[in-house]
């Protein structure tokens, strides 16, 4: 028994080891070495001490002057916590202070019986810790995001974004506009996948194969309330102008009609030359705004086709009164008077970093999701900002590799990359300032489930948290990747469901080490273009001797809608045995392989001989993640190597071309 028990502590320390934890000095004492996020301060104590009730104070002067040097935000969530022999004692300016004292202390307990000696000085990098949750691509009830309230505050995450209303459903009721809720809020087919597929279809709320739901403002208030107690902001989301088809199956004649009154191309995009437009947003906002206290009303304003205003009437007539000169200067006039209408009654606009387009809003904050580019542009300009770039805080992406994950959207977005963020990046010193935090985002396309949108939030979202939270000076990815274990072992216990961080897989292993080959180095010429949106190294792509990792945008992967049609000059004449590529599919982005790929080689560069043919062996119907090698074995003595691969109507992304 002796030994087994050896062993058994030996195995606990290896695994403790590498999960980058620290093993205290006592094996039952909670230290803030285990704190997630990190605080900004330890002073370690001498000894431990059993856990007290903490005395705690709220508002004295002497740990007032003591935060007077940090920002007006840090000041109302710093806090003091000090755990001697004699007691334990909070200190903080704002009850937020306290509650935040609280929750470390409560960290520290989970690890140990008994506390180390300190005294921690805390307060947090950003005002703007948030989360986003899409429940309109499949609606989430008030008790799960009581749940994930309970959840984020664990770590300090103070801003809940509900993306509310979607072409997929309406998730709030609006006693103005009952059809909201009765119709927009029901669809024919339970996921979103077959919504789309059979039609995009509503549904009347009580007919037999309705799917959906909404909140009632009763259900929002009382979220509200949970989340206030818990010092956390939800900020609802209502999207305008585009993504509002359910509105227009709701409300018809708010969509924009042809200049022959004939109707209109299928568009989701609500009429901004229509005076019943804006009575409608007014008459929607003012009930959210009844609904929710936030500072912050979001309106959306990504992805508008704008497709039909050249050819209504009523946006034309717009314009010529307004003097706007494009589509997208008829969007930024429905995003400023919107704005004039939130901020007559005291409230501010966020949204997308589409705003920007066209002119933005004088006093709108921007959230940048296509990149860093919006609020780069958005900071430098004076406008405050919440960073949020898809390359690292899209938690609908895939967090492990493909073949053992659930459907996701597509890309790779693993903890350590979401970790590696820095929200002031590649913004100017004197811009910094109106950054006002980071946010990750959920979107539910590919989440059908609650268990599984807990899957997809954590633990990523923790790494949201300290990326929020703690100054980079203090950041450690593998001290980090030790607490995010400790703090996931937790929430499993208490009934989440989140990602297996001890089972991760990790990166596709055959991008960690240049892959040789006698085509590396050699110019390539393109008989076709790649996508300029994913050039990758450009023509050093397929022959720079790296392969891609599992996410077609690391900058590996070249992109293109059209065959990939490649010539590579291997400089003279030489035997080859072997040609091959690897090919993604990932359907959720639409990328699929190849219908079949063909092999020539030239002496001259002129007269090629088809030497290989390799055909796609994977039923169409197949809708899997795939990472597919087409290469063959050939004999023939060449100089010149052309790689064709056909398109089947989809995107190929192509990593590098072997040649041995």
């Amino acid at each position: 028994m002796l030994r087994i028990f050896v062993v058994i502590m030996k195995k606990l320390i290896i695994l403790l080891l590498l999960a980058g934890a620290v093993i205290p000095a006592a094996a039952a004492t909670g230290g803030p070495e285990s704190l997630l996020p990190a605080p900004a301060q330890v002073i370690y104590g001498n000894g431990t001490t059993p856990y007290k009730t903490p005395e705690v104070i709220v508002g004295s002067r002497t740990f007032s002057k003591a935060t007077t040097s940090l920002p007006s935000f840090a000041q109302e969530e710093a806090y003091r916590l000090t755990i001697s022999n004699k007691g334990i004692r909070i200190e903080a300016n704002t009850e937020a202070g306290a509650f935040y004292a609280q929750k470390s202390l409560d960290q520290m307990r989970r690890s140990g019986d008994t506390l180390a000696c300190c005294t921690v000085f805390d307060y947090p990098r950003f005002a703007y810790r948030g989360v986003m949750l899409d429940i309109s691509r499949h609606f989430r009830d008030k008790a799960f995001i009581f749940k994930q309230i309970d959840a984020m505050s664990e770590v300090r995450l103070n801003r809940l974004h509900l993306h509310l209303t979607d072409d997929a459903g309406w998730r709030i009721e609006i006693k103005a506009f009952p059809r909201l809720t009765n119709y927009a809020a029901w669809r024919q087919g339970k996921t979103w996948k077959q919504w789309r597929s059979t039609g995009r279809r509503y549904a009347d709320e009580h007919d037999s194969d309705a799917y959906g739901g909404y909140l009632t403002q009763d259900d929002a208030r009382e979220i509200v309330a949970y989340a206030a107690a818990r010092h956390i902001t939800v900020i609802p989301e209502i999207e305008m102008p585009g993504h509002s088809a359910e509105v227009l199956a709701a409300y018809p004649e708010l969509r924009c009609m042809t200049t022959d009154k004939s109707g209109s191309r299928h568009s989701s995009d609500l009429c901004p030359g229509s005076e019943d437009t804006f009575k409608f947003l007014e008459k929607v906002l003012l009930e959210i705004m009844d609904i929710f206290p936030s500072k912050y009303i979001h309106i959306g304003g990504d992805e508008a086709s704008k497709r039909n205003w050249p050819d209504c009437k009523l946006c034309q007539e717009r314009m010529k009164q307004e003097g706007l000169n494009s589509p997208e200067e008829l969007q930024s006039y429905l995003i400023a008077r919107i704005e004039r209408f939130l901020n007559s009654h005291g409230r501010s606009l966020l949204g997308w970093d589409e705003i920007l387009e066209g002119g933005l809003a004088p006093n709108a904050t921007v959230m940048s999701w296509r990149g860093t580019e919006g609020g780069i542009k958005a900071a430098t300009m004076g406008h405050n900002v919440v960073m949020t770039p898809g390359n690292w805080c899209y938690l609908d992406k895939y967090q492990d590799a493909q073949f053992k994950e659930p459907e996701a959207i597509g890309g790779y977005l693993p903890l350590e990359k979401v970790y590696e963020y820095d929200p002031c990046d590649g913004i100017p010193t004197e811009a910094q300032g109106h950054v006002l935090g980071v946010q990750g985002n959920l979107w539910h396309e590919y989440i059908p489930t609650p268990d599984h949108t807990e899957y997809m939030l954590w633990p990523r979202a923790l790494a949201i948290a300290e990326i929020g939270w703690t100054q980079p000076e203090n950041k450690d990815w593998p001290a980090f990747h030790g607490r995010a274990l400790r703090q996931a072992d937790y929430l499993t216990a208490a009934g989440y469901h989140p990602f297996n961080l001890r089972e991760e897989y990790g990166e596709r292993k055959a991008s960690l080490a240049p892959v040789p080959h006698m085509a590396v180095g050699k110019p390539v010429q393109y008989n076709l273009p790649w996508h300029q949106n994913y050039p990758a190294a450009g023509e050093a792509t397929f022959t720079d001797g790296q392969m891609g990792s599992w996410s077609y945008g690391d900058g590996r992967w070249q992109g293109f809608l059209s065959d990939v049609d490649v010539t590579i000059d291997l400089g003279s004449v030489q035997s080859i045995h072997y040609v091959g590529a690897t090919f993604m599919q990932q359907p959720g982005p639409e990328i699929f392989l190849p219908k079949n790929v063909e092999i020539f080689v030239s002496k001259d560069g002129k007269t090629f001989d088809k030497v290989g043919e390799v055909w796609n062996e994977i039923p169409i119907a197949d809708r899997s993640v795939f990472y597919t090698l087409f290469g063959t074995s050939i004999k023939a003595d060449g100089r010149y190597v052309r790689y064709h691969a056909v398109r089947s109507n989809a995107w190929l992304f192509v990593d590098e071309i072997v040649v041995n």
